[in-house]
């Protein structure tokens, strides 16, 4: 959904080593695995106070550690996550056996795949780098839905942003307009109407049609 966010606004997309196949934060157990200076440090100095505790900061580390973004691309099941036959400057995450490029690529559904789709759609639809964009739904406190418009292209992106199951609800000229799905992260029926829809956790849709009123 996220993804489908930022490709789909105006403004240069770009996608950050690792994030196009799902890599996660890591939680290595010990301090002597993370090279983050800042984290060293921070450890260090907590360490030193009366009455440590040192798995509450090894927590902290785990959710705010610059680390999380910095451990080896992940590309096969191999040893070192195929980035090196050699010793990496910090260790791989342990998870590379289950989320790796080889095995998404042989996977139509994986995220690695989804991103390559959105990549494409934006190549395909000039709107998304030229368009207009206009807000729809402000007072929505879980969908955010807008359009992009140039010339008689329009596309309509609606994105659930909560773990919730809202019912979407769009302004009527929008919601009886004709357009075309060519984009979601979830199954959708061809026939489904966009009136009145419940979408899913986290839900992604991409309309395609033309400019209202013409």
């Amino acid at each position: 959904m996220l993804a489908t966010l930022v490709h789909t606004l105006q403004g240069t997309p770009y996608v950050y080593q690792g994030e196009e196949i799902g890599m996660t934060n890591v939680a290595f157990e010990t301090i002597g695995d993370y090279r983050d200076v800042d984290a060293l440090n921070w450890h260090r100095l907590s360490m030193a106070e009366p009455g440590a505790d040192e798995a509450a900061i090894m927590t902290q580390i785990h959710l705010k550690g610059r680390d999380n973004a910095r451990t080896p691309m992940q590309w096969d099941d191999g040893p070192n996550a195929g980035f090196t036959t050699g010793t990496p400057w910090i260790n791989v995450n342990p998870n590379y056996p289950q989320i790796n490029v080889a095995a998404q690529l042989a996977d139509p559904g994986s995220v690695l795949r989804y991103y390559q789709r959105l990549i494409a759609l934006r190549r395909q639809h000039a709107v998304l780098v030229y368009g207009r964009y206009e807000l729809l739904l402000p007072d929505d406190p879980a969908i955010y839905a807008y359009t992009r418009t140039w010339g008689e292209q329009r596309l309509l992106v609606v994105l659930n942003m909560t773990a919730i199951t809202p019912t979407l609800v769009l302004p009527e000229e929008v919601a009886r307009a004709r357009g075309e799905l060519i984009m979601s992260n979830y199954l959708v029926a061809a026939e489904q109407s966009l009136e009145g829809v419940v979408l899913r956790p986290y839900e992604a849709r991409v309309y395609s049609g033309r400019p209202f009123g013409m």
